[in-house]
């Protein structure tokens, strides 16, 4: 729980001010028992009207008080522990932004999402507990115990067999709750990863009505929760009745040596009832301590899955001092030697010895069957991963001694993968650069073929998209995304199997528009199609992670087997077909 320390340095003044608020509190609460005591013995015993009165009045003025420290207390505590929990999540969030994919591949997203939620939620309740009930209960039962053993030392006696058991019984609780409560947290991250796969996939199965089988999964997830659940607050249950009833022997106890005492003329009936309320009040004290554990347990289950995200170290290093790049290098892409495995060194690799540059101005064409690797290829680039061996080089730089940050800065990537985010067209596309005017909007738009159809909308760039652009078609989804990276005016322009939903004509235009746009600019054009990629400077052909054939199209019809077998599936097969037709 190391990862709180600045949260506390940060806001100890007024956690103290809020446990100053909360003694005066629990000052006022001991004291009742007390004049409670003298009010029988004196005022009541002796016929003392004025005495119940004015020690009656006192009573009031001390509940007054006690009320004022508790408001106040109250007002602080939820101030603070509002502003821990803010805090802690932002933090959490800066921070999970930070990392790279290596170390964001460790966890399931839904997991990540429970511990930015729930268990910071834990965690925020825990600490709005300490300023609350959590620190009193300890200096109710302290003092509880204090003022009775005032009263009568021989009735403490009672006390100092009660109050072990019942710190026993804490031990135990604490013991066995707290391994079961980080159960319960992952069968939580469970049934928030059904729920996200379910609504980011709520199409799918729509289209296959595959709702019993979502609803089974759910079902299954939820039942395992509950299931949890139920087995630690089964466990967690014996302890409270457990504690009442070992306090309620102590009041029996109390009772019984307390009535001898009295009979004996040893103690005052007044002293009797004080007594039994702070026997009272410690019994109450230990089930809120009891509750604390409790709540403990599970903030400490929360904090160490919140831990174990703040103490991820970033996979990706670099070196603040290096160069920067050399301008006559600009857009240069080079890749020496490089081989990559998602699992890390010694996994299956998923490219094998790759070797290949890309010149400034120079349009390359990436295509091979599915698998192949090419996708995982250009992620190297903007340094998404790094290469297990070898060296991916940009602008005569290794990424490995740059800061990502500014290394993304001269790249724009088109993802395989359209992701759109809620809020107007144009919100979208300057996602790509902050600061881009009206006009840069709708050259970029037009670039990419998006501005025809945006023209068509009533609001058109202030035209409202729903989450991931649902309200879209695949295709409009894919222009929006080449547009967000044109605005950019990036040096490296990566464009993964981004037309894949755009029809052919459609297509051909934006290519065109890309060669007007992009002379000077590195473009890495991944393709399926064999026709997005045959008038690019140069073809990269992949074929189980490895280069199989590199060229113009020409050179590898006759030099690249794959390259001639993707062509004749894709393109032969119809010109035969055409010539029979003729």
């Amino acid at each position: 729980m190391h990862f709180l320390l600045p949260y506390v340095r940060k806001h100890w003044k007024l956690f103290c001010v809020a446990v100053a608020f909360l003694t005066v509190e629990a000052a006022c609460d001991l004291m009742q028992p007390t004049i409670m005591a003298k009010i029988i013995d004196v005022g009541i015993a002796e016929n003392r009207m004025d005495y119940v009165l004015s020690m009656g009045g006192l009573m009031l003025l001390i509940t007054a008080v006690g009320a004022l420290g508790a408001s106040t207390r109250n007002i602080i505590s939820s101030r603070v522990s509002q502003k821990f929990g803010t805090e802690l999540r932002s933090d959490l969030f800066r921070k999970i932004q930070t990392l790279s994919f290596v170390n964001i591949d460790k966890y399931e997203r839904a997991s990540l999402v429970t511990r930015l939620t729930n268990d910071v939620t834990q965690v925020q309740n825990f600490v709005n507990g300490l300023m609350r009930i959590f620190v009193k209960a300890p200096l109710l039962c302290i003092g509880s115990l204090i003022m009775a053993a005032r009263l009568d030392i021989h009735l403490s006696v009672v006390l100092a067999i009660v109050v072990p058991l019942v710190a026993l019984l804490v031990v135990l609780n604490m013991k066995i709750g707290f391994p079961r409560f980080m159960f319960v947290q992952k069968a939580l991250d469970r049934v928030n990863g059904v729920i996200r796969e379910y609504l980011s996939g709520v199409r799918v199965v729509k289209a296959f009505n595959r709702f019993d089988y979502e609803t089974d999964k759910f079902n299954l997830a939820n039942a395992e929760y509950r299931d949890r659940s139920v087995t630690v607050m089964r466990a967690m249950s014996v302890f409270n009745p457990a504690i009442m009833l070992t306090v309620n022997f102590g009041i029996i106890a109390v009772i019984w040596m307390g009535g001898i005492r009295v009979d004996n003329g040893q103690m005052q009936l007044g002293s009797i009832i004080a007594f039994i309320n702070y026997m009272t009040q410690i019994l109450m004290s230990l089930m809120t301590i009891s509750m604390v554990f409790n709540m403990f347990v599970r903030a400490k289950a929360s904090s160490v899955r919140i831990g174990e995200v703040f103490s991820e170290t970033n996979a990706m290093t670099w070196s603040d001092e290096a160069p920067k790049p050399t301008f006559g290098k600009k857009g240069r892409v080079d890749f020496e030697n490089v081989s990559f495995s998602y699992e890390g060194p010694g996994g299956e690799p998923a490219i094998k010895r790759i070797t290949f540059s890309c010149l400034p101005g120079e349009t390359i064409g990436i295509i091979g069957s599915t698998g192949s690797g090419k996708s995982s290829l250009v992620s190297l680039i903007p340094r998404f991963y790094d290469a297990d061996s070898g060296a991916v080089k940009v602008n005569g730089e290794d990424v490995k001694n740059v800061d990502p940050q500014r290394l993304r800065e001269s790249i724009a990537v088109v993802p395989q993968k359209t992701v759109l985010f809620t809020g107007a067209i144009a919100d979208n596309i300057r996602w790509g650069k902050d600061d881009a005017t009206q006009q840069e909007v709708e050259e970029a738009a037009k670039l990419a073929e998006a501005h025809e159809f945006i023209s068509t909308y009533p609001e058109q760039y202030e035209t409202r998209l729903g989450q991931r652009g649902v309200n879209l078609s695949g295709g409009q989804k894919q222009r929006l995304s080449i547009a967000r990276a044109l605005i950019r005016k990036p040096d490296i322009l990566i464009l993964d199997d981004c037309t894949s939903a755009v029809d052919v004509a459609t297509e051909a235009r934006i290519k065109q528009s890309l060669k007007t746009y992009a002379k000077g600019l590195t473009c890495l054009l991944i393709a399926q199609r064999i026709t997005s990629v045959m008038d690019a400077d140069k073809i990269v052909v992949l074929d189980q992670g490895e280069i199989v054939g590199i060229g113009t199209h020409d050179t590898l019809m006759h030099s690249c087997g794959v390259y001639r077998e993707i062509y004749q599936s894709q393109i032969g097969k119809e010109l035969q077909a055409d010539a029979k037709a003729e």
